[in-house]
């Protein structure tokens, strides 16, 4: 499984083996693995989203398949705005470089021309506490996106903050670097820990939890 992309195997009462693809809109995935590219482009799909392979392709597929799925995902900035409902001036991520279904890496830029450093303070601008948790969250956030169906319109909300450590503080020209670990899932509920760091020095320590919430 690849986010919301599984790949299946099957053989035929022929023998003849094939991949079976979960959703219609692969063709991002199948861009990483030259050997589907090439077939699919050459003969395509079956419409129920099945690719036949001769024998000699099968086994270095499967394996080029493995190693994708396998690989961290980065997203971008437009990326991430795709997966959160986020926006700017509260949009506390600029870039992933690393997804995987249990873990997230992100980073923020801290710029010096943030409007919350006009109040706080203007003569010793320091980024608060809660926005780097509220950075967090929004990791957090794109984490359990690529685990849940697309298309719904709930939006995600934090139900608990715990253990919460501030060990540094954080100032114009810093770089966050978030971690983000799923540690359980309970039904519509996730469970994850985290730490932020600069320059590798934690500033912040935290345990939180999150659902999802229709908006009334």
């Amino acid at each position: 499984m690849f986010g919301h992309f599984q790949l299946r195997t099957r053989t035929n009462h022929l023998g003849i083996r094939s991949l079976r693809f979960s959703q219609s809109k692969h063709h991002k995935f199948l861009s990483k693995i030259p050997i589907l590219e090439h077939a699919c482009t050459r003969r395509g799909t079956l419409p129920n989203g099945e690719l036949p392979l001769p024998s000699g392709q099968f086994t270095r597929t499967i394996q080029q398949a493995i190693k994708v799925m396998s690989s961290p995902k980065t997203l971008s900035k437009s990326e991430i705005q795709a997966s959160i409902p986020h926006r700017d001036p509260f949009l506390w991520l600029d870039e992933v470089t690393e997804l995987t279904d249990s873990r997230i890496v992100a980073r923020k830029h801290i710029s010096a021309d943030l409007p919350v450093f006009q109040g706080h303070y203007p003569d010793f601008p320091v980024l608060p506490g809660v926005l780097q948790c509220e950075a967090a969250f929004q990791a957090g956030a794109v984490l359990i996106a690529q685990l849940v169906p697309t298309g719904s319109d709930e939006v995600p909300v934090v139900t608990r903050l715990n253990n919460v450590q501030f060990r540094k503080m954080v100032r114009p020209g810093d770089t966050l670097e978030l971690e983000i670990e799923l540690t359980e899932r309970v039904s519509n509920a996730f469970f994850l820990k985290g730490k932020v760091s600069v320059d590798g020095k934690v500033t912040v320590r935290l345990e939180f939890a999150c659902s999802a919430a229709k908006p009334e």
